[in-house]
């Protein structure tokens, strides 16, 4: 699948969030958010350091201008408050089946901001864009058996299961929308 390369990172307003690309300024909160045991449970397993959070942040500026997708920050509409991240990425997973060359959605949110919809409406924001830019392409994501809050939003997003599978020795269940 060939995509365009984006010359600058869309804009998406939902309700109560502003999907934009990261900024240096996002930093502080990023790297906050990436030591919070409710947001690592499901994902690295373990805290960032701040280093780790800047490579991690500038990894999608580089996805945006190599793939023509990435991850976007969320920011709060009301208060411009960093929220967390959320859209596709392509992080050549060494996982079975391989889901390489697929754009994979992800969404992560501060914890205060769990539990009330907003990764819904987000990530409907980012499918809607996603649909009128990768054509009839495909989108997965995997998520933990035990994340339920994420395995609600890709249900409501589309996503069936596919298969179940490991990565980093962490049992995962693969959905392809």
């Amino acid at each position: 699948m060939t995509l365009p390369v984006a010359t600058e990172i869309p804009m998406i307003e939902t309700e109560r969030t502003l999907l934009r690309a990261h900024r240096l300024e996002d930093l502080d909160a990023y790297a906050q958010m990436w030591t919070d045991p409710g947001v690592i449970r499901f994902t690295s397993g373990k805290p960032l350091t701040r280093e780790e959070a800047w490579i991690r942040l500038l990894r999608y500026a580089g996805h945006w201008r190599l793939l023509g997708f990435g991850l976007w920050a969320i920011e709060d509409r009301q208060t411009g408050r960093f929220l967390g991240e959320a859209g596709f990425h392509d992080l050549k997973r060494d996982i079975t089946p391989s889901i390489e060359g697929t754009p994979e959605a992800g969404w992560v949110l501060v914890p205060d901001a769990h539990g009330k919809g907003l990764a819904t409406e987000i990530m409907m924001a980012a499918h809607q864009w996603s649909d009128a830019h990768f054509s009839a392409a495909k989108t997965v994501c995997i998520i933990d058996p035990e994340n339920t809050g994420s395995l609600r939003v890709a249900k409501k997003c589309g996503y069936e299961e596919t298969v179940r599978t490991s990565y980093k020795g962490s049992e995962l269940i693969m959905f392809e929308r």
